[in-house]
Order: C-alpha cells, then sequence, then structure tokens
C-alpha cells in the first residue's frame, strides 16, 4: 500500500478541478493544466479534495504508480494555484545575463553570447546586477527542465568557482596542479 497514494490532494481556494474522463483537469490564476491518470489509478473529488484509489492487484508497481500520480496531481494543483520558480546565480567576471522579451542572451566567457529561448508557460527574469535569473511557471517539471538546461549552458566548475549554479548550491572547491605538486614536493624524497 502507498502511503502517499492514500493521502487526500486539498484543492486551494481559487482552484478548480474537475475529471476528463481518463485524466485531471485544474485551472487557477496560474493557468490550466491536465493530467492523464493512469489505468491503474482511479479518481473522484469530494468535499474539495482529490481522492485517488489504486487497482494494486493489476500489477506489482501499482503502488508506486498510485504514489506518484498523487505527488504529480498534487504539483499539478499547487501549480495552478501558485506556481513555481528556481534561480540560478552566475558567477565569473564579466558573466552575466540579459532578458529581451522571453529572449536570455548570457555572457559566459565563450567566444559569442549564448541565447536561450524560454518555452510557452515559463517567465524568465534577470535582476539589476544581471547575475541572478529566476524561472518561473505553473508547472513544476518544465520549470525544473528549464533551469537544468540554462544551468548546462556553463556548469559551475570546481576550480575558480565560475558558471551558473542553482541558488544556494554548494560547489566544492578543488586544488589545482599546483597545490597538488607542491604537497608531493614538500613530502616527498629526500
Amino acid at each position: 500500500m502507498s502511503r502517499i497514494g492514500k493521502q487526500p490532494v486539498v484543492i486551494p481556494q481559487g482552484v478548480q478541478v474537475k475529471l476528463d474522463g481518463g485524466a485531471v483537469v485544474a485551472k487557477g490564476p496560474k493557468g490550466e493544466m491536465k493530467e492523464v491518470l493512469h489505468p491503474y489509478v482511479k479518481a473522484e473529488i469530494k468535499d474539495g479534495k482529490v481522492l485517488l484509489t489504486a487497482d494494486l492487484a493489476a500489477a506489482k508497481d501499482a503502488s508506486a504508480i498510485w504514489g506518484m500520480t498523487r505527488a504529480r496531481l498534487n504539483n499539478l494543483v499547487q501549480g495552478v494555484a501558485v506556481g513555481y520558480a528556481k534561480n540560478l546565480e552566475i558567477h565569473g567576471l564579466g558573466f552575466r545575463a540579459e532578458l529581451a522579451g522571453q529572449k536570455l542572451t548570457l555572457s559566459l566567457g565563450k567566444s559569442h553570447p549564448v541565447t536561450y529561448e524560454a518555452p510557452k508557460g515559463i517567465t524568465l527574469t534577470v535582476d539589476a546586477k544581471k547575475t541572478l535569473i529566476t524561472v518561473a511557471g505553473a508547472s513544476k517539471d518544465m520549470v525544473g527542465s528549464v533551469a537544468a538546461d540554462i544551468r548546462e549552458l556553463r556548469k559551475p566548475e570546481p576550480y575558480k568557482q565560475t558558471g551558473i549554479r542553482y541558488q544556494g548550491e554548494h560547489v566544492r572547491k578543488k586544488a589545482g596542479k599546483t597545490a597538488a605538486g607542491a604537497g608531493a614536493a614538500a613530502g616527498g624524497k629526500k
């Protein structure tokens, strides 16, 4: 039995949820989204909550699918109600971001500026210092995917600590060749 699957999904104020065949459609201030349910999982709406039940005899992994479906449905309802956001920090001398519409132009120490077009449903913002990018949207999956794509343009490197990283992410600093060589020379041959 899935402990997560048993929990009801509470529908917040201002969000409308309806069943549409084998799918759940949620509409709120941040937009409208749809989640198709797995054939093992059935949904019903009661007292401002979405209750999920699963056919556990259908397959060995039906319990896991039940829990995952509940988690995705909760993300969907919270996304249309409040939305999701991820912040990315740019570290490095001369590294910066500029936004024109939904087109992000990044100067990342390469011979050319790198551009990134935001997909539909995602809002990008850049702070005044041009070193903090905020990725926001109703879909938790899409926000995470776009943030990962932008981070991939210049991953944080451990030697100089430059690149794009999530806000609050710790990048462990590594010692360079000279530090390793100096330590070996001091304790090496006599």
